[in-house]
């Protein structure tokens, strides 16, 4: 009787501890992330230590070393762990720590529009993936003019648009995808196009920001596009004011006064014939095709409608075309803007 007692106490024994085992699995193998969809970045020269500081900095304490202990367990090397991963709700600890031990990165999403300089779009890669925007303006001068653009081309080597790229990825490869991508818009069509109009693609991006500088209604950038066209084509002065803002600095202006117009810079489309150096924001592939296939028109003047629509008044003289500004100044004056 003795004896069964015992074998009895020893079966609860193994019962309980199977059963307080089976919750830890529980608690520790198949907890599941609770919080918002978050990243662990995790750094090329990481440690041990580091790794499971980068877990639980992003995931909590708590969840962040049950990963990092399945991850030990795993035998995880920080030299493979390098990397982005994605965390979502419901993730569970295992599957993180399985996704870093592999080195199995979620890919980072790269979307970039309405951007003026380089430089933004430096920031903007910068703010997603490992490098930081000095290495990108870097990689940008070791890329590009090898590809034949000058440094004032450079916004003509991009166009926006969305990108998958891993956080480790090089700023070298990151702008060779995006100019390769930029290349790939640049098909035979495209360029017997700009050819037919007397432009190089880079000439084409150069016009289509200023264009898009110029007016954000799609049906009107066409008629714009070819406004520009016809000036150069009759050895004028584009006398732009988005090129004179973007000489200036001045992005925020509203009149174009004696001050700017005198600013000296070969963005001054007041004082210099043909188009300038390079393009004045990175534009949209829509912009591109609207300057592409711009219909024929005669007209040489543009002025912002005094209704302030966003469109413009266009004109073939400069006499119709100066009533149409004093329209719109008289506006302006109105309205109190200087």
């Amino acid at each position: 009787m003795k004896k069964k007692h015992i074998i009895l106490y020893i079966f609860i024994i193994l019962a309980a501890l199977a059963i307080i085992a089976a919750l830890l699995v529980k608690n520790t193998v198949f907890a599941e992330y609770e919080y918002e969809t978050t990243r662990v970045e995790i750094h090329a020269d990481a440690s041990g230590s580091d790794v499971e500081k980068a877990l639980t900095d992003a995931l909590g304490n708590s969840f962040g070393k049950k990963a990092a202990l399945l991850w030990q367990l795993q035998g995880g090397k920080p030299s493979l762990a390098h990397g982005s991963y994605e965390v979502r709700p419901g993730m569970t600890a295992i599957k993180v720590a399985r996704n870093i031990a592999k080195g199995n990165q979620t890919p980072v999403r790269f979307t970039f529009n309405n951007m003026r300089l380089i430089s933004e779009l430096a920031s903007r890669a910068a703010s997603l993936m490992e490098f930081d925007s000095t290495e990108f303006m870097g990689a940008a001068d070791s890329v590009l003019p090898a590809q034949g653009f000058t440094k004032a081309q450079y916004q003509a080597a991009f166009l926006p648009d969305t990108y998958e790229f891993y956080w480790t990825t090089s700023p070298e490869k990151v702008i060779h995808t995006l100019a390769g991508y930029r290349s790939k818009f640049w098909n035979e069509e495209r360029k017997a196009k700009a050819k037919a109009l007397g432009l190089s693609p880079e000439e084409v991006h150069t016009i289509a920001s200023i264009v898009e500088e110029e007016t954000n209604k799609r049906d009107e950038q066409p008629k714009v596009a070819r406004l520009y066209i016809n000036r150069l084509e009759k050895g004028m002065e584009l006398q732009s004011d988005p090129t004179l803002k973007f000489a200036s600095g001045n992005f925020a202006a509203r009149r174009i006064t004696g001050p700017l117009l005198k600013t000296e810079s070969p963005y001054n489309t007041y004082r210099n014939k043909g188009l300038p150096p390079g393009p004045i924001r990175i534009v949209e592939a829509a912009t591109l095709d609207a300057v592409l296939s711009a219909p024929k028109h005669n007209y040489l003047y543009m002025c912002a409608k005094a209704d302030f629509s966003g469109y413009h008044e266009f004109a073939t003289d400069y006499a119709r075309h100066r009533i149409n500004a004093a329209r719109y100044h008289r506006a302006l004056d109105a309205r109190g803007i200087r």
